[in-house]
């Protein structure tokens, strides 16, 4: 009686369906749709063991700026014949130049007014190489009416050293001479009333000199005259 009071066992499932697992249940089926998925990208082809990178171009070399040439004429020549070594004609970006021991100034600029008809001084500037022995070129730019010529005359002065001022031989020089004297300090002999033109009396240095800052300036003169610390 025993025997026929057990449960008879269930019958084994149809062939090919698997029978569930009491320990991992099915997984539910999702109806979200499937995202695609993209395809990896190609792979770098492999470099030899041996291969090396090969070197970047170098940079192109730096041009080369142009650069002042010797200058001859039948002037030149006239002059040179002169004075010699004294004087040399050169020449830059088509302007002429008479480069000349300070010695020969005022001597040369009145022959060039005289002989040559030079007659108007259109400027007196002067350029500073603080890192050379005579510091300073002085640049005189004339030009001939009569002649429909611009010339330059350019000499070498040190820091210091004075120069023969050129306003018995061109009136309008008196205030080219006083820019000059006001921006760089260059003393002109003989000059009527060499003073500052630009900047104020009793002002320290001077601007364009090129060991003067961009932004220096003399503070005691602003701060007695002006009442302020700075004027930047």
């Amino acid at each position: 009686m025993a025997e026929d009071a057990k449960t008879p066992a269930p019958p084994p499932p149809p062939e090919g369906e698997k029978k569930p697992s009491a320990e991992m249940p099915a997984a539910p089926v999702s109806n979200a749709p499937v995202k695609p998925v993209a395809p990896a990208p190609p792979a770098k082809p492999a470099v030899p063991a041996d291969s090396t990178t090969p070197p970047k171009p170098a940079a192109p070399a730096k041009p080369t700026g142009p650069v002042p040439l010797l200058w001859s004429s039948p002037l030149v020549e006239k002059y040179r014949s002169q004075y010699g070594t004294a004087l040399e004609g050169q020449t830059y970006l088509g302007q002429n130049y008479l480069t000349v021991k300070s010695e020969l100034i005022p001597n040369i600029l009145r022959l060039l007014r005289d002989e040559e008809q030079f007659d108007y001084c259109v400027d007196i500037t002067a350029v500073h190489y603080p890192k050379r022995e005579k510091q300073f070129d002085v640049v005189w730019i004339l030009y001939s009416f009569p002649r429909n010529e611009r010339l330059r005359v350019t000499t070498q002065i040190a820091d210091g050293a004075s120069i023969p001022s050129s306003v018995s031989i061109w009136p309008t020089a008196n205030w080219l001479e006083r820019e000059v004297y006001d921006m760089f300090g260059i003393q002109f002999d003989g000059h009527p009333d060499l003073k500052r033109i630009l900047l104020p009396d009793g002002w320290k240095g001077f601007p364009l000199r090129k060991d003067y800052g961009i932004l220096q300036q003399d503070k005691e003169w602003v701060q007695i005259n002006l009442g302020i610390e700075s004027g930047q």
